[in-house]
């Protein structure tokens, strides 16, 4: 019998430790195909973070990881660029939201040897988000 990996938010950490995971890539897949947007709302830990990453290790191509799952062989193992943005470990209490929003995106930047351009807002305030 598998174990749960309780605590544990990583879809990649989950399947290679051979914990018990609930397939929910049927779901994931209809996110994907037949969605614009979505606002993930839920409380703390109902699985946000792994739904993320699983989406993430999809976009990454990591066919592997999923042999074992609805979407195996029902997917384009494409592999494209991801990135993984979490307000988890930024400090927003004593400084404003979006130089905070900047900081994070800045040490995301310089972490893959890049430079950001401020020459455009961070709010796209030119499109309509609605």
């Amino acid at each position: 019998m598998k174990k749960i990996a309780v605590g544990e938010q990583s879809f990649s950490k989950i399947i290679e430790g051979g914990f018990l995971y609930v397939d929910k890539t049927p779901l994931i897949h209809k996110l994907i195909t037949n969605g614009k947007f979505y606002f993930l709302s839920r409380p703390r830990r109902f699985g946000k973070s792994l739904l993320v990453t699983t989406m993430a290790e999809l976009f990454r191509g990591n066919k592997e990881l999923f042999k074992d799952t609805w979407i195996y062989d029902k997917w384009e193992w494409e592999k494209h660029p991801v990135i993984l943005f979490s307000f988890n470990g930024i400090d927003f209490k004593e400084r404003e939201l979006e130089d905070a929003i900047r900081d994070e995106f800045d040490r995301m930047a310089a972490n893959r040897g890049l430079k950001l351009s401020r020459s455009c807002s961070l709010w796209a305030e030119s499109h309509d988000l609605n």
